[in-house]
């Protein structure tokens, strides 16, 4: 006797059901993929530790007004760069120069997601700050990128 006949409707629907949602997971699991694109920026960044004014004090803390851009960190949906603007050893601003933007559900992300890590870094004022619920990668890779930044200054 076949395992789908009339006399069994229960198995057929438990079936039907399963093989349902495992094509969901699946379909849901897939994102385009498209190359990289390089984000179009008027005027090419420092690679790192460009001091406009000031020095370095003792025990690394520094004087002055400094800009770093910290590494480029790949992430699953795109590339994570920033720069850190320190004076007098405080983080003063801080700007994204990459983020995952290949499409609109990346770009949306990445809006709502880097001005929340700013202000966080803004107000910890190191790089040990949350992640942001919903972007995780464009958080880890903001984390390690403000993190390289920061070691750059300390140098």
């Amino acid at each position: 006797m076949h395992a789908l006949r009339k006399n069994r409707p229960l198995r057929r629907v438990v079936l039907a059901s399963a093989a349902t949602v495992s094509g969901l997971v699946m379909l849901l699991s897939l994102k385009p993929h498209t190359p990289p694109q390089i984000a179009a920026d008027p005027a090419p960044a420092p690679s790192s530790g460009s001091s406009t004014s000031g020095g370095t004090g003792g025990a690394g803390r520094s004087t002055g007004t400094r800009s770093v851009t910290g590494e480029t960190v790949q992430t699953r949906w795109g590339p994570v760069q920033v720069r850190v603007t320190l004076v007098d050893g405080r983080i003063t601003d801080v700007t994204a120069l990459a983020q995952p933007s290949d499409n609109p559900r990346d770009r949306e992300i990445s809006g709502y997601a880097i001005p929340q890590l700013r202000r966080e870094t803004l107000t910890a004022q190191s790089a040990s700050i949350d992640t942001v619920s919903g972007a995780t990668y464009t958080s880890d890779g903001y984390r390690r990128s403000l993190q390289s930044a920061l070691d750059a200054a300390r140098r």
